[in-house]
């Protein structure tokens, strides 16, 4: 065996080395690409549940107008004129329900919010409504201090809380109801899409996070047993807030849905899901007011479930089918599995657009883009605690109702 001479080992070691490094990379890039497989079948499996939701949430809207209809009132807490804030609280205004009350509330009286609710009020007269001005704060959850401070105006014992950049059809209470009322039901919250402000890139891409990858993730938790309450709708009634609390138990969690949630299951009841979807305003058009609401949410969704939030990052197969570019560049194949990973995640959304009938189409190529921003959110998520939410610093902890998992 011939010995290299001793001026060459160096470059021995290098070339050693060099291949060890190849060796490293193939097998990340290998990693990588079963990591994008599996967040192409969960889109796929997404897909699917999606589907048949939809046919399950036929079905129960039919039956829907058959049943009994108590009065509800819905409670709609405010902070400032947001972009489409008439059009998603005239929706309400426009409910197909025999008998429901509006409570509306702020906490400032010069809140602009004020003049919008003003408007609506002249425009449906015959609708109940009325509006609560109280700055008293009961905790570190501004939006459960304005439901604390509204109670007092609420009549019926059926309640109803809906952001208030929801946009609801007309039978949007009829739905909700009927879960309601279901046996065994304590709590309903529904679905929601993204319904883009303008025409931003940060408007588009909020949009279809909320579509494309929001969606499809809570059904698949649904088929695999997790009943998670989504701040966007919570329904119950007075009787069952009282039994877990009150609002005023919900006052300092930011995840106050998921607390609510949590109280409910634990009192033996189920938390299920409304054959309804209506839609909820994406008012960000500037890149780095997305980026502090996606951080926001990552957060408080680590916070909730820190194992199972880091693994959601499987779902997001563009990003990994990039990572598997750029460690292997030269590589035809590489190449070819980013094409194949679009052209999947490209139909897949495609076809939730063309089930929740939205408009505009799914932004194919900001589908990698995407991915990236949300892999980035996930891995964020991990490296602090705060959050800027409604003009203030919040600092984000794991409810004690939770499970740390």
């Amino acid at each position: 065996m011939d010995i290299p001479p001793a001026d060459a080992l160096p470059l021995v070691d290098l070339a050693i080395f060099a291949h060890g490094l190849r060796g490293v990379a193939s097998g990340l890039a290998l990693a990588a690409v079963a990591l994008a497989a599996f967040g192409l079948l969960q889109g796929v499996l997404g897909l699917a549940f999606l589907a048949r939701f939809l046919r399950r949430a036929r079905r129960e809207r039919a039956s829907a107008q058959t049943r009994a209809f108590p009065p509800i009132t819905v409670l709609k807490p405010l902070h400032g004129d947001e972009p489409l804030l008439e059009e998603a609280l005239a929706s309400f205004f426009a409910q197909d329900y025999p008998a429901f009350q509006l409570v509306f509330g702020v906490q400032r009286p010069d809140d602009p919010a004020i003049a919008v609710v003003e408007r609506l009020r002249a425009r449906f007269p015959a609708c109940d409504a009325s509006l609560v001005i109280d700055g008293t704060q009961h905790g570190a959850n501004r939006k459960v201090s304005n439901l604390i401070n509204m109670m007092a105006n609420a009549r019926h014992d059926v309640l109803v809380v809906a952001d208030s950049d929801i946009h609801a059809a007309p039978d949007y209470l009829r739905a909700v109801q009927a879960s309601l009322a279901m046996p065994g039901t304590g709590m309903v919250t529904t679905l929601y899409t993204g319904l883009p402000a303008d025409h931003s890139l940060a408007a588009r891409l909020g949009a279809s996070q909320i579509n494309h990858a929001f969606i499809p993730g809570v059904l698949i938790g649904r088929a695999l047993g997790r009943e998670d309450g989504l701040g966007a709708t919570m329904a119950l009634t007075r009787a069952t807030l009282e039994r877990v609390g009150g609002f005023a138990s919900l006052a300092n969690h930011i995840a106050d849905d998921a607390v609510l949630a949590a109280k409910v299951r634990k009192l033996g009841h189920a938390v299920r899901l409304a054959p309804t979807i209506p839609a909820t305003t994406v008012a960000e058009h500037r890149f780095g007011d997305l980026c502090r609401r996606e951080l926001r949410w990552a957060r408080v969704n680590r916070s909730l479930a820190p194992l199972g939030y880091g693994a959601s990052v499987v779902q997001y197969p563009l990003a990994f089918a990039l990572v598997t570019l750029a460690l292997a560049p030269g590589a035809a194949a590489a190449w070819g599995w980013l094409a194949f990973c679009w052209l999947l995640r490209g139909a897949t959304a495609r076809g939730i657009d063309r089930a929740l009938r939205l408009a505009p189409r799914a932004p194919l190529a900001l589908l990698p883009l995407r991915d990236l921003l949300s892999v980035v959110a996930v891995m964020m998520s991990f490296a602090g605690d705060k959050v800027y939410w409604r003009g203030q610093v919040v600092v984000v902890e794991p409810p004690p109702l939770l499970p740390k998992l």
